[in-house]
């Protein structure tokens, strides 16, 4: 009897687990549990999105913000009185084919989300932000950019160009975002309430993903091309190749603050060692941080001594500080001998390219052989931008991060030959007494060339 009752406990279990085992086999749909409290305009918010723009909903469910229990409110929430409040948005509260959209669940919001709303949960990191080039850069291109300031390009191209890495500054118009400043997500984006930058150039909304921002596809939306090619050079480097073979071993999900060389990767992305905690250094977002020359600037210089910007740092200590962080893998005689020979390319480049060209330059105006009125609508004058804004750049860059082809052939390579034609140009205009030739319809130009208020003030 008791030999019966066990057989039959046992089938019926059995049937039980492969019941339980089949049901597991059907698909289920996907449920999101809000287990913190949201308040029912919080749910509206997200009912509503989940229907008009599934994939800002969908990219939002994965991030670690749904996760904690962020919603769209916490981070789009405006207060009265708030100058960039998106007035269209309110008409959606009284759309009966739309989920929850009532009146009741009415509450003011922005549509761009800036480094100030973070900072509410995040205010070391805003705070470095906000010392950095990044978030300063509009500052910088105004002071430094021969574009901008002669109106040698139109305002969309600039919008299309410039501003979409370096930023607006953002204006309402009728309510509105306007148009002429928005969408734009630059590093150095003004924002109606005050504060520089955009966290999503490099977080994409609505993931706002660590792991993106680590990775070295992010720096290169902006960090590429003829003028500033850090992505190509990465690319072209040692660390660049080793990522290449070997990323599908990295961990990019390892928590903010711990991702470690040797550990979760095995060659430094361009966050390793610009950013991210490493030895004993600690994660910033004041990307300034670590450097020793401003490599950007038309004569190298400290990066205290960077006029337009000054970093407000001293360079030795930084420069301590990037060691630091290269000697979690490499020897200190590799290190040194990687700065002797960085040392000695910005001198060579200083002194043997720059230095000389600019002095030529200022002859030429000085004998009113060159028009100063414009910049741009002479030859020599492009000649000149091009040899520190192209070819010097990139021997320089190339040269401190180690990318051999960008260094030589790319960089100083092509230094020389852009510094012979435009030395010999420049004597012919000297031994003949000659005034250059003015392109006579450069095209498209007359651009705005009033300096934003929001950052120099009333000119």
């Amino acid at each position: 009897m008791r030999r019966n009752v066990i057989i039959t406990l046992a089938i019926a279990m059995t049937a039980l687990f492969a019941t339980a085992a089949a049901a597991q086999n059907f698909p289920k749909v996907r449920e999101l549990r809000m287990d913190r409290a949201t308040p029912p305009q919080g749910v509206a918010c997200i009912e509503c999105h989940k229907q008009e723009t599934p994939g800002i909903f969908a990219d939002w469910a994965m991030s670690r913000h749904a996760s904690a229990g962020i919603t769209c409110l916490d981070c789009h929430q405006a207060q009265p009185g708030d100058k960039d409040i998106a007035v269209d948005h309110e008409k959606y509260y009284s759309r009966g084919d739309m989920p929850m959209g009532e009146k009741q669940y009415f509450v003011p919001i922005a549509s761009p989300v800036t480094p100030k709303d973070c900072s509410r949960c995040h205010p070391d990191e805003a705070k470095q932000y906000s010392k950095s080039k990044h978030a300063n850069t509009i500052e910088v291109m105004w002071k430094i950019d021969p574009w901008l300031n002669q109106g040698m390009n139109s305002d969309n191209e600039r919008k299309t160009g410039c501003y979409y890495c370096h930023g607006t500054v953002l204006k309402m118009k009728d309510g509105k975002l306007d148009p002429a400043t928005w969408p734009n997500v630059g590093v150095g984006r003004v924002n109606l309430d005050g504060s520089l930058g955009s966290c999503t150039s490099c977080h994409t909304r609505h993931r706002f993903s660590v792991m993106e921002a680590r990775k070295p596809e992010t720096c290169g939306q902006c960090h590429l091309g003829p003028d500033h090619p850090q992505i190509e050079i990465f690319n072209e480097s040692k660390h660049g190749d080793i990522y290449q073979a070997f990323k599908h071993e990295y961990n990019f999900d390892s928590a903010p603050g711990a991702w470690t060389p040797g550990v979760d990767y095995r060659a430094p992305t361009c966050a390793s060692c610009h950013m991210s905690g490493s030895g004993k250094q600690p994660t910033t977002h004041d990307v300034t941080e670590r450097l020793s020359w401003e490599l950007q600037a038309p004569l190298t210089v400290r990066p205290q001594d960077f006029k337009p910007f000054p970093s407000g740092t001293d360079w030795k200590v930084e420069r301590d500080k990037m060691k630091d962080i290269c000697k979690q893998c490499h020897g200190t005689a590799w290190v040194e001998d990687h700065y002797t020979q960085t040392d000695k390319a910005v001198e060579e480049y200083n002194e043997n390219y720059f230095k000389p060209a600019k002095k030529m330059l200022d002859d030429l105006y000085t004998k009113g052989l060159l028009d100063k009125s414009k910049f741009f609508d002479e030859h020599l004058e492009v000649e000149y931008y091009e040899l520190w804004h192209h070819e010097g750049r990139r021997a320089r860059m190339g040269s401190a991060m180690m990318a051999p082809d960008y260094a030589w052939w790319h960089g100083f390579y092509e230094c020389k030959h852009r510094y012979n034609k435009f030395m010999e140009e420049a004597r012919h205009l000297i031994e003949t007494n000659t005034k250059a030739y003015k392109y006579p319809d450069f095209p498209n130009t007359g651009g705005d060339t009033t300096k934003p208020v929001e950052v120099f003030g009333k000119q």
